[in-house]
């Protein structure tokens, strides 16, 4: 048995029944935690490792419920880019020119970027496995690093006219095998699947990859309601009639969404991810925080896309909370009128990114709260930086003092992953090296194609409009057949 005590800490421990303990000892015991308590603890715990937390908060790792993490290569490529030109200018020239490789250095540099700053939990949304190298790439990136992550594995062809894999049966067939190889046994990754866009393929593949993904009881993930004036991301009421929707689902984005969808999605028990700087960034309209919590459904928080979002989730929460607060008060203020309270409590907020993202993950009988016999993924964050004092509230210093560095030390799975400061295993300066170069030569691989980036075809998604409007009318004959 391996011992662990975190002791001294301002615990915050995100379980209402345990509340927060403003001095408090947290005893992981083979990475469960078994206690939680005010200082200090037991005076028989005399054969465990001991954190001095004193001066720091100690609460739950976050928990990111939407990243593509393999775009670490390109980090913050796409900084002034439309999301047409993400679309053409990433998913379908920077992608194909990734190698498996690239795959999985994208993956742990995204990963340990992840922990680096407290996320010790995400959903990759793996959309780029264009060979089988590539899936096998993007998990083994994931593992080398002891992250906890949700693998979904994604269908989506970069290469359409050219393609290396094969057909949408060689992808099913692929995920299976995936499933077989990493997923016969629980352990820090678990499965899941990352929809096509639902109207980006004919709809006997969509249906195709949900009974897929339920057939393994993977976690599904799929960009909803995201596109306006599109039906390429749509599909909810599609799904719902066919009895598709499901607790299962996280949908992203949902910014288009109607308020019949809305009901739908809070009826089937989906879940919510919020990618708030994408949203904003690029033009896809108002974060959903008011309309999840007018239909019931509890919020999460996304990194996104890193080509070109901080993989930082203090960020995310940060611009969620401003945002939720002057979207509630927008009315107020346009009547002339001060409003008389927020509407979220930085309290509330840190919810987004810890019980409720793990709720949404499936994963919440294990981690999103310091609650014993829950799993040890938690951080001690503050100590002696500046921004850390005084400390007179401690949810508002997370919210809106927090950064990266602030975060100190990092367990998941009980295993220390970030010590005072600094990844524990990782040569860092080997690693952004490495990074420097394989990004170098991503981008030499399109010069050397031919291609600009991000190479948007002029009326691009005007093309792709009547294609994905044919498949759209395929769901609702399939709809009206089942209704028959």
């Amino acid at each position: 048995m391996t011992r662990t005590l975190i002791r001294g800490g301002h615990v915050l421990t995100m379980d209402p029944a345990l509340g927060d303990l403003p001095t408090g000892d947290v005893l992981v015991e083979d990475g469960t935690i078994v206690a939680v308590g005010p200082s200090p603890t037991d005076p028989e715990v005399t054969d465990a490792e001991v954190i001095d937390a004193s001066g720091h908060l100690v609460l739950p790792g976050l928990v990111d419920t939407h990243r593509h993490t393999w775009q670490s290569l390109v980090r913050g490529i796409c900084g002034d880019w439309t999301l047409g030109d993400y679309y053409f200018g990433i998913r379908l020239a920077i992608s194909p020119a990734y190698t498996a490789d690239d795959v999985r250095l994208g993956n742990r540099l995204g990963a340990l970027d992840a922990l680096n700053a407290g996320v010790t939990t995400l959903l990759d949304f793996s959309h780029c496995n264009n060979t089988p190298d590539h899936s096998d790439a993007a998990v083994l990136g994931l593992r080398d690093t002891g992250i906890r992550a949700a693998f979904c594995y994604g269908f989506f062809e970069s290469s359409p006219e050219a393609s290396r894999f094969g057909d949408h049966a060689a992808r099913l067939a692929d995920f299976h095998r995936i499933a077989d190889t990493y997923f016969a046994s629980d352990g820090l990754l678990t499965l899941g699947v990352s929809l096509s866009e639902l109207f980006g393929l004919p709809w006997d593949r969509t249906v195709a990859e949900l009974a897929a993904a339920r057939e393994r009881r993977a976690l599904i993930v799929n960009h909803t309601g995201c596109v306006w004036g599109s039906v390429l991301t749509g599909g909810v009421t599609e799904l719902d009639a066919l009895g598709l929707l499901g607790p299962d689902m996280v949908h992203v984005h949902c910014n288009t969404l109607d308020d019949d969808e809305w009901s739908a999605l809070a009826r089937s028990g989906g879940k919510v991810s919020i990618s708030v700087e994408t949203e904003l960034n690029m033009g896809m309209g108002r974060p959903v925080f008011e309309r999840c919590r007018r239909h019931g459904l509890a919020p999460t928080l996304s990194a996104d896309v890193i080509s070109l979002n901080s993989g930082d989730l203090w960020h995310e929460l940060r611009f969620g909370l401003a945002f939720d607060r002057w979207d509630a008060t927008e009315a107020v203020n346009r009547a002339n009128a001060m409003p008389e309270a927020v509407t979220t409590t930085a309290k509330e907020a840190l919810r987004w990114v810890t019980v409720n993202a793990a709720d949404a993950l499936g994963l919440g009988d294990r981690i999103g709260s310091l609650t014993p016999g829950k799993r040890a993924d938690l951080q001690l964050v503050g100590g002696g930086a500046v921004e850390q004092h005084p400390r007179i509230d401690p949810y508002a210093t997370l919210a809106f003092q927090t950064t990266a560095a602030d975060v100190r030390t990092v367990l998941v799975d009980g295993r220390i992953v970030k010590r005072d400061g600094v990844l524990t295993g990782v040569d860092l300066p080997a690693l952004t090296a490495e990074a420097d170069s394989a990004a170098d030569a991503v981008l030499g691989r399109i010069r050397d194609a031919g291609r600009e980036l991000p190479g948007t075809p002029p009326g691009a998604f005007e093309a792709l409009e009547p294609i994905a409007r044919g498949w759209h009318d395929e769901a609702v004959r399939a709809v009206q057949a089942a209704r028959a």
